[in-house]
């Protein structure tokens, strides 16, 4: 059960990120969460929509191993997310490595245990 809850909770936040990247990049409640100006934000509004097209593959995958109870799919998308958040934490910000990488570590985790 804690495994299910978690893994929910990383798809949750890459949903969020999805909806900040693509949705709210230009705003100032974007601006504020992400830390950009906005002359940052108009000039790399593209880059991050497609960032959060990226993310939101990220929880459609995490959503459909919970669905369809699938071990493997959540073990993949998990790892995606660890690996993509250890990427961000090294070439954008460390907070990234607690916003994302933490947590999927903990799902992934969590994940193993119970179908260990």
């Amino acid at each position: 059960m804690l495994g299910q809850v978690l893994v929910g909770v990383v798809a949750l936040i890459h949903l969020y990120i999805l909806v900040l990247e693509m949705f709210l990049w230009n705003t100032p409640r974007g601006r504020a969460a992400l830390g950009t100006t906005p002359e940052f934000a108009e000039e790399s509004a593209v880059l991050a929509a497609n960032q959060g097209l990226y993310n939101g593959f990220l929880a459609a995958g995490l959503v459909y191993g919970l669905v369809a109870d699938s071990l493997p799919f959540k073990v993949f998308f998990l790892a995606c997310v660890a690996v993509a958040g250890v990427y961000g934490a090294a070439t954008v910000s460390r907070r990234i490595l607690f916003v994302q990488t933490v947590p999927a570590v903990l799902a992934l985790a969590a994940v193993l245990v119970a179908n260990a």
